[in-house]
């Protein structure tokens, strides 16, 4: 590829433009190189448009795209190939639109079938997927073979029962009550309708009668598997320490049934919620170590070691090691990220290339992308994505110094042991901060810390100890290793529980707009994939979006979809959030306070309340809340908001002064969050404004 300064006299820029490429470097961004890194960063910007559209396109938008995109690859390779930035736009742009068009696509294929919210029992058969605990009660989750009243049955439903003797792979019928996915709680809050769309999980409720046993057909070889997980979770449960067996559990099959709330919000609060979800970190522990082992063990064969590489065959056993801990833990998306990324680097050892680079990164990202463009919103996929980049970014420079240095002695190798862990720990934690702020509102102050105390004996004992008991397991050896286990374990939990136990080890953090994060991730893949100049750029985006989302205000009143009202009440407009009502909507208001990153639950400060409804004065803004609207008229002339908390009809709508929010409209719109200023009520919002009209959002309650 020619560079900029290269071109053919009559294909030169501008100069001022061509002054500013050259001194941005956009040249080394066009290289097919660089290409591989942008074509999955182009495809995730398309499929973020269509996922944060107001209403869904239409399908021929979608095969028109399609056709834009493939005529942009063939003008630039047969139009641009001489055009650095030509061909390079043509090329983003065309990955741009097909990831739109992809997503579109994806999302249309869902069979997002959602029950109907009738309140009546119906009879469900299908067998169970696997079993859930919710604070100390069990969920199952179901996939359906029959549905009462639907011919097209959801994929899956989830409710809670007594399961009895039933477990996962078991076939049963159940008489269950159960409703269609909800929409947010807040707006811009979390969506389970969307969660439940591209999951196929048609409804959730609890069953009114014991489970019976039931025939279903088909599925052999996804209930032996689910059988096998649940069984091997629960040989560990009972194998392992009665303290740390449920985490244990969780490394090995992905099952989080066994886990305690205490300990999985001690682990969050220490910022080492991570180890949780099986992800890079435990696959690249157990593939690696499989493959450690098996190269020592080739190497260590003189005839075996001179004719062949060693590295090759252990490898390929580690990839077969890998693909059937994919399985056995259940193959949720967050490992299918850490398989696919795993098996490049495997197969980069087969075929002799280097394995770890941007490009890798970028494949394994493009391959989850097309697969599952969903993945782009979650925090999951962003995390890990970010985490790894940051580290091979970072570790590319830590290489260079390295290459430099002299022979170490083993104090010095010990020393550069626990640098390189805290480096690494910095570099993923600083790399995935903002991603965590921005969907869970709280940031584990000394994260650094728990995981420099627990991750060494994470690393070196609890997963090799996991995975040696894993294989000795079908011979009944496994006691030994998964004592081993416990005793890291019951270390890692200890560090959580006393680190979480500092002063101020959750910092909350307020929401920012969508739009927020995309400036940042942009800015942030400029830092670690880019070269020089661009870096500089990334840096300034990240600190723009950073300026933007301290700038940005969370609303000033909330008004729940019941109809209770959380402010900051008092004529002073004073710091302690009050609600109308502390028994009704408590997850709304809760999630509510998390968003607006506050701590704590609301009071009752500067609410007066009686039988006929409440009132209080929040800043500049007077608020009532009438529960049967038979003081309308009053409320309205000396209010300016007014909550009713029954249908107002179209005349009491017109007479009324104030801004009136009735129960039919919190029905129509959800949950709705305003802003105040000197004069009053400067803007608002609801959930429905906030998530549009789409596919996932079509049933009549919202979800």
């Amino acid at each position: 590829m020619r560079q900029i300064s290269n071109v053919r006299p009559e294909l030169r820029l501008n100069p001022v433009v061509q002054r500013l490429a050259l001194s941005l470097e956009f040249g080394d961004l066009t290289r097919p190189l660089r290409m591989a890194i942008w074509a999955p960063v182009a495809f995730a910007a398309g499929a973020l448009i269509y996922f944060s559209m107001p209403a869904e396109p239409s399908v021929p938008a979608g095969q028109i795209l399609v056709g834009i995109a493939a005529s942009g690859v063939i003008l630039a390779f047969r139009y641009a190939r001489h055009r650095p930035l030509v061909w390079s736009a043509l090329l983003v742009l065309a990955f741009a639109l097909s990831g739109f068009a992809r997503s579109q696509h994806h999302t249309r294929m869902q069979a997002g079938n959602f029950v109907e919210e009738s309140g009546a029992a119906r009879t469900v058969s299908g067998w169970i997927e696997s079993v859930q605990n919710s604070n100390g009660r069990e969920r199952i989750i179901v996939r359906v073979a029959v549905f009462e009243t639907m011919q097209t049955p959801p994929r899956r439903i989830r409710f809670f029962a007594r399961r009895g003797a039933f477990g996962p792979g078991d076939a049963i019928t159940a008489r269950v009550v159960l409703i269609p996915p909800r929409r947010p709680a807040v707006p811009g809050g979390y969506d389970p309708a969307f969660a439940a769309w591209f999951s196929g999980l048609g409804g959730t409720g609890y069953a009114i009668a014991p489970l019976e046993a039931g025939e279903v057909s088909g599925d052999r070889l996804a209930r032996q598997i689910a059988r096998w997980r649940w069984q091997m979770a629960e040989h560990i449960r009972d194998r392992a320490s009665l303290e740390t067996g449920g985490i244990a559990a969780a490394l090995i099959t992905g099952d989080r049934s066994g886990i305690t709330p205490d300990q999985a919000e001690a682990l969050r609060a220490a910022g080492l919620g991570h180890i949780l979800a099986i992800s890079g970190l435990h696959m690249s522990l157990f593939a690696g170590g499989l493959f450690f082992v098996f190269r020592a063990f080739g190497a260590a064969i003189p005839v075996f070691a001179r004719r062949f590489d060693p590295r090759i065959p252990a490898a390929i056993i580690a990839l077969v090691g890998a693909c059937l801990y994919l399985i056995l833990s259940g193959a949720s998306v967050s490992t299918q990220r850490a398989f696919v990324m795993v098996s490049i680097v495997l197969l980069g050892v087969v075929f002799k290339r280097r394995a770890i680079s941007m490009q890798s990164i970028a494949l394994a990202a493009g391959i989850i992308l097309l697969l599952q463009p969903q993945s782009i919103l979650s925090p999951g996929f962003q995390m890990s994505f970010s985490a790894a980049a940051a580290l091979v970014a970072a570790f590319d420079l830590w290489r260079q110094r390295e290459a430099n240095e002299t022979q170490k002695n083993a104090i010095q190798r010990f020393i550069g042991f626990w640098g390189t862990l805290s480096f690494s720990s910095f570099v993923a934690g600083s790399a995935t901060a903002a991603f965590a702020a921005f969907h869970f509102n709280r940031i584990a102050v000394y994260g650094l810390a728990a995981n420099l105390a627990a991750m060494p004996v994470f690393s070196l004992v609890v997963m090799p100890a996991g995975a040696i008991a894993l294989a000795l397991a079908p011979f009944g050896l496994d006691a030994p290793a998964l004592a081993v286990m416990s005793w890291g374990l019951v270390w890692v939990v200890r560090i959580a529980e006393w680190v979480s136990s500092w002063p101020g080890s959750l910092a909350p953090t307020a929401s920012a707009p969508g739009y927020v994060l995309a400036l940042y991730a942009f800015g942030f893949v400029l830092l670690v994939a880019a070269t020089r100049a661009s870096r500089k750029i990334g840096i300034c985006v990240m600190l723009a979006a950073y300026l933007v989302w301290a700038l940005n205000t969370p609303p000033d009143i909330f008004i729940s979809e019941g109809g209770v009202v959380l402010a900051r009440f008092g004529q002073d407009n004073g710091q302690q959030w009050s609600s109308t009502d502390r028994r009704r909507a408590r997850f709304a208001t809760s999630v509510f306070l998390e968003q607006a990153g506050e701590q704590g639950r609301a009071g009752r400060g500067g609410v007066t309340c009686d039988p006929r409804g409440c009132t209080g004065q929040a800043g500049n803004v007077v608020i009532t809340v009438s529960e049967s609207g038979e003081t309308l008229n009053e409320d309205c002339d000396v209010s300016d908001l007014v909550v009713l908390k029954t249908y107002a009809s179209p005349v009491q709508r017109a007479d009324c002064r104030a801004r009136l929010v009735d129960l039919g409209m919190l029905e129509a719109n959800g949950a709705m969050a305003f802003w105040t200023d000197a004069s009053g009520i400067a803007r608002e919002t609801s959930v429905e404004r906030r998530r549009g009209r789409r596919l996932w959002t079509a049933s009549d309650n919202g979800g």
